[in-house]
């Protein structure tokens, strides 16, 4: 097929798309390459820098603590020392120029020598009984705070001693009206930094820390760290500090890697920090659901942040020793986890995958970015390149190509190019001129060809002529056969009726009839006394009577033979008239009774079947009139059935069973011929229906081919089915259900 500008333009547009998709393809895999490459990169920078801020975050906020549980124990020594120096003193006088029972029934500092900047606070709440021992601890604890709170106060909010009789000596410069803004009957026994003190709660008598609090009276966010004195078995005060952990819970929000956030819980599930949970303004304490805390009056938090924080603190709970890194992927996220030593919480950095993979993203899509610049500039250059290199010279073959289509055999081309559209275009002026040798020489070709194809048609003409009168010989030969057969299975139960008759003729006794009537002459003067008297005589009437029956019998047996040889001549009949039919116009279907068909079949091959001691078992179905052609279904049958009865006389005689069937299925009428013979192997059922196939030494196989061929101009089919030799076969004939109209 000649080029066209079309062709040449699509065929470069064609090359330039398919370089492009190349292009593409390598500048995809190089972004996918380098995305994977910055990712992983990136992915361990950050959480090695996970990792090392976590571990510096945790010291860093852990220090206070520590020092806390260092601070306590020289204050326990001093208050001990304390303790036992006033247990020899009268302190009452000292007692009464400090405090003062105030008329709300509580004792405190005395207003007018009172200051709370330098000066620890007392508060002994109403009801309380003062005793000498009471006012020396009292007075043991003032003399510690005063020495030592302002020390410590460098580093803690407040310093204070909580007495078992519910006294608290406070020590708090920033809030010098703490004491007197409390109520008179404040208790300091419920509180939770209390409760751990007592042996029940705090057995070891060590350090311990209390969860987050609102301070009752400063309202401030706090948490107390408190350690129990006991003096000879018995508890008798207890140290602590509060650390205002508002400072704490902003650093923790506050100061966090690019992306990523912090907080702070203990093991009990109870949240110290959190950037949502936790800001100022909140009210109430938050347990992380799923622990043993309660919320009450705690921050609203969806479920989305209710099932992160679960799946955090179990991750965390669940965390091997040793390891600071973990992967949280149900959430997309990192934590770094660091446990702070003192209070036992736990610091929490979470790092979302996407604050990891964003820089890898960023590289990725400027590998995008410039690949995709790269790969416009080179199609630009490429299609250039092309229109100049490729597009002009296809365009000029085609043209050439086009006039040696329209008969022009003298083109123009440059051939003096060295590759290969040079060759293509010497190819081409090459191709011209034998094409312009081929057109003379087929010319000349045309004008002899002409003459041989006239011989040669009238050659054709007498071969055709020839063939028809072979087809027409082939045809008769055909019909002649198939005639034959049919014939032949019919005559061959004529000549076994007519043999059966003969048998049953030759078997008469007739010359018994002759006797009796010589007998009876003998004595025909005395015939009723030799019927009467005589002991043959008296046999001659039983005898008469017994040889008329059996010859009425034998004759009811002859004239069903002969009713039969006359049934089986009109067969014959019928059969040469169906041949007869192959070579005009089809039969002319008729309305028939199928199970009466089945029973004509049965009677044309009952002698046959009684021969070879065939027992015979019907299941017919009782179906209403079908149109069909009679005599080939007929004809079928008898095939099928005689085939049949052959096939059964290598069984034995005791066994053999032959089953005609008659259903309705669908639209579709089944007769089915079935026996318990020799059987088919498989490889004889694919070639069972040839013209010519067949399994007995005086068979011609033309039975079953023409039984096909009757079921195929029928409408229907006829299929053949063994499991193998010695299992039986069955054949069935298929037939269109056309259901005869009724009669008016």
């Amino acid at each position: 097929m000649p080029f066209s500008r079309r062709s040449s333009t699509s065929l470069s547009r064609s090359t330039l798309l398919q370089m492009g998709v190349r292009i593409a393809g390598v500048v995809a895999l190089a972004t996918l390459f380098s995305y994977q490459h910055v990712l992983h990169s990136v992915r361990a920078e950050n959480l090695v820098r996970l990792e090392r801020y976590v571990v510096e975050r945790s010291q860093r906020e852990q220090g206070i603590f520590v020092l806390a549980q260092d601070n306590h124990a020289v204050l326990l020594k001093a208050l001990a020392e304390r303790f036992h120096a006033l247990q020899e003193e009268d302190v009452s006088a000292r007692f009464d120029t400090l405090f003062v029972r105030l008329p709300d029934g509580s004792i405190r500092n005395r207003p007018e020598v009172f200051d709370g900047t330098r000066m620890p606070g007392v508060i002994v709440p109403k009801g309380v009984q003062l005793d000498a021992g009471l006012r020396q601890r009292i007075l043991a604890a003032y003399d510690v705070l005063t020495q030592y709170g302002p020390a410590l106060h460098t580093r803690f909010t407040n310093t204070y001693v909580v007495l078992p009789e519910d006294v608290l000596v406070l020590y708090w410069p920033e809030r010098p009206k703490w004491i007197q803004d409390a109520e008179s009957d404040m208790s300091f026994m419920p509180l939770e930094f209390y409760e751990l003190s007592l042996p029940d709660k705090n057995p070891k008598r060590g350090t311990v820390w209390c969860g987050i609090y609102s301070d009752p009276v400063d309202k401030s966010w706090m948490v107390s760290v408190s350690t129990p004195l006991d003096l000879n078995g018995r508890h008798v005060a207890t140290i602590g500090h509060d650390v205002l952990i508002q400072e704490l819970m902003t650093r923790t929000i506050n100061d966090h890697l690019p992306g990523a956030y912090n907080l702070l819980f203990r093991d009990d599930g109870q949240l110290i920090a959190h950037p949502q949970l936790t800001r100022e303004g909140n009210t109430g304490i938050y347990y992380i659901p799923g622990t043993a805390g309660q919320n009450h009056d705690g921050p609203s938090v969806t479920e989305e942040q209710q099932r992160n924080l679960r799946s955090i603190f179990e991750k965390v709970r669940n965390n091997p020793p040793g390891q600071t890194v973990a992967e949280l992927s149900e959430h997309d996220e990192y934590l770094g986890m660091s446990r702070l030593e003192g209070p036992g919480w736990n610091f929490v950095t979470v790092l979302p995958e996407s604050v990891v993979s964003q820089p890898a993203f960023q590289a990725a899509r400027q590998v995008l970015l410039v690949g995709m610049v790269a790969l416009l500039l080179e199609l630009a250059i490429m299609s250039w390149v092309l229109k100049r290199q490729l597009t002009r010279p296809l365009l000029a073959f085609t043209q050439a190509t086009d006039r040696v289509a329209a008969g022009d055999f003298h083109v123009e081309l440059d051939t003096s190019r060295e590759d290969e559209l040079g060759q293509l275009a010497r190819a081409i002026r090459l191709m011209a001129d034998k094409v312009q040798h081929r057109e003379e020489a087929l010319r000349q070709a045309n004008e002899s060809l002409e003459q041989r194809v006239e011989e040669r048609t009238r050659e054709l003409r007498e071969v055709h002529r020839r063939l028809e009168q072979t087809a027409r010989r082939a045809g008769m030969a055909e019909i002649a056969t198939n005639v034959l057969h049919n014939v032949g299975n019919v005559l061959n139960s004529v000549y076994t009726s007519a043999q059966i008759a003969r048998e049953r003729v030759g078997q008469m006794r007739l010359e018994h009839v002759g006797r009796v009537a010589a007998m009876l002459q003998e004595h025909q003067a005395d015939a009723s006394a030799f019927l009467t008297q005589d002991e043959r005589g008296r046999h001659v009437a039983p005898f008469l009577s017994k040889l008329g029956q059996n010859l009425l019998d034998e004759r009811k047996q002859l004239l069903s033979l002969l009713e039969d040889v006359g049934r089986y001549t009109e067969h014959i009949g019928d059969i040469v008239k169906v041949q007869q039919n192959y070579a005009r116009t089809p039969r002319v279907h008729e309305p028939v009774r199928l199970e009466e068909l089945v029973e004509d079949a049965l009677r044309i091959n009952a002698s046959g079947l009684a021969h070879h001691r065939v027992q015979v078992q019907r299941q017919l179905t009782s179906l209403p009139p079908v149109l069909t052609d009679k005599h080939k279904v007929l004809m079928i049958l008898v095939n099928l059935i005689s085939n049949a009865s052959y096939a059964l006389t290598g069984a034995n005689p005791d066994e053999r069973r032959l089953t005609v069937k008659l259903e309705r299925t669908g639209e579709q009428v089944r007769l089915e011929v079935r026996d318990n013979g020799v059987g088919i192997s498989q490889e004889m059922l694919v070639r069972i229906f040839r013209y010519g196939f067949t399994t007995r030494d005086e068979g011609h196989g033309f039975g079953l081919h023409s039984s096909a061929l009757a079921a195929q101009e029928l409408g229907g089919a006829l299929r053949a089915h063994s499991d193998g030799p010695g299992q039986g076969a069955s054949f069935t004939l298929e037939l269109p259900y056309l259901q005869a109209p009724r009669e008016a």
